[in-house]
């Protein structure tokens, strides 16, 4: 006897489930979902990738590492994947990873505006506002209406004394909103 094609569970529609009870908040049953997916599809790195991003958002950052980086060694090629698993260490406190996985994505794309904010501010975090100003710098000149990479520029700005260029990111900011 053949059973109905839809009433098999598969991971692509356990995964549209998991996003659609993530956005609800509804997180335990969205992990539920996605670690039933990767039971049935253990090498498809999108669907790790959700898991690692509904720990995340559900405070786990422990467990959403182990996802992120099993989705990471499934394809080490995705900048999202990079920018979140370098966010997640750096949430944990493992700084050199954290750091590790922003130069990777750069090394990938060094247009990434995102990932410089990003690597701007774990530099900003860490008290190094020289490389923070650097990397906000490099956001900007990617993606001048970047507004949350201008706004950090500002207070990194404010940190080194730049009081200038403090005012001119002022400016800026305004004429973006």
């Amino acid at each position: 006897m053949k059973k109905d094609k839809d009433m098999l569970e598969n991971s692509e529609v356990l995964n549209k489930q998991a996003i659609n009870l993530a956005e609800s908040g509804m997180y335990n049953e969205a992990v539920a979902c996605l670690r039933r997916a990767v039971v049935i599809d253990k090498k498809n790195y999108l669907l790790w990738y959700n898991l690692g991003i509904t720990y995340r958002d559900a405070g786990n950052l422990t467990d959403a590492k182990v996802a992120l980086l099993q989705a990471y060694k499934l394809n080490d090629l995705d900048e999202e994947l990079l920018e979140t698993l370098a966010l997640v260490c750096f949430g944990l406190e493992d700084y050199d990873e954290a750091f590790g996985y922003c130069y990777e994505c750069l090394d990938l794309n060094p247009l990434n505006s995102h990932c410089w904010n990003n690597l701007g501010v774990m530099s900003f975090a860490k008290q190094d506002f020289e490389s923070a100003v650097e990397a906000f710098e490099m956001a900007i000149s990617i993606n001048p209406a970047y507004y949350d990479a201008l706004y950090n520029l500002r207070d990194a700005y404010l940190e080194i004394g730049n009081v200038k260029g403090s005012r001119e990111c002022d400016e800026l900011l305004k004429n973006l909103k």
